[in-house]
């Protein structure tokens, strides 16, 4: 089995949506194989240099492009699979490319960078969808956790999401109970079984 890293910015930040992205569900703590699966990961604080995060416009999510003199702060993750990438570049779909990055490790977990702080290779979804779609200004993480993400991006209720579909899909339909939920899903369960026989 080979071992990806990559380097996320946005929504992937939050364990519930990795989770759910790369196993199928945002809570694990019921499911041993899932759990276990996680285990293999590791997660740390990063920084990017020379790229800039934006919000996309209409949506919850941020899109990054290169930059110069910018950076983006966000989470490296070790640990990852093949199924995992594949069920992340199918989650990330055709408004980004996955490219290869070196990203400078936070070890003590704020943003402040150690002269010798150690610089790795590993890979990052750029937004290729057009700079118009990108709104000025940061995408707030925080506010995405505390807003956005109940019951829209990371459940195990489909009861949570009830209401929250009678306006525009601010997921670009990456949300919970939407068809590519629910592939994610499936192809997490039978990977699962796969493993199993």
């Amino acid at each position: 089995m080979n071992s990806h890293s990559a380097f996320f910015y946005g929504t992937l930040m939050a364990r519930q949506v990795l989770y759910r992205v790369c196993y199928g569900k945002s809570n694990i703590a019921d499911d041993p194989i899932a759990s276990l699966r996680a285990a293999n990961l590791t997660i740390q604080p990063a920084i990017l240099y020379d790229h800039c995060r934006h919000k996309v416009s209409g949506a919850d999510y941020p899109g990054m492009i290169p930059q110069k003199g910018e950076s983006v702060r966000g989470t490296y993750v070790t640990g990852l699979t093949d199924a995992d990438l594949y069920r992340l570049d199918l989650f990330e779909g055709s408004e980004y490319r996955r490219d290869k990055v070196k990203v400078v490790l936070l070890g003590d977990g704020k943003d402040n960078v150690a002269a010798d702080a150690e610089k790795v290779d590993t890979e990052t979804y750029i937004y290729i969808a057009g700079d118009e779609r990108l709104e000025k200004g940061e995408w707030d993480f925080d506010s995405f956790v505390r807003d956005k993400m109940p019951g829209r991006w990371a459940s195990d209720s489909s009861e949570e999401y009830n209401g929250l579909d009678d306006g525009p899909d601010t997921t670009g339909g990456r949300g919970i109970n939407t068809d590519m939920s629910n592939r994610l899903q499936h192809d997490a369960e039978h990977t699962e079984t796969e493993k199993d026989s």
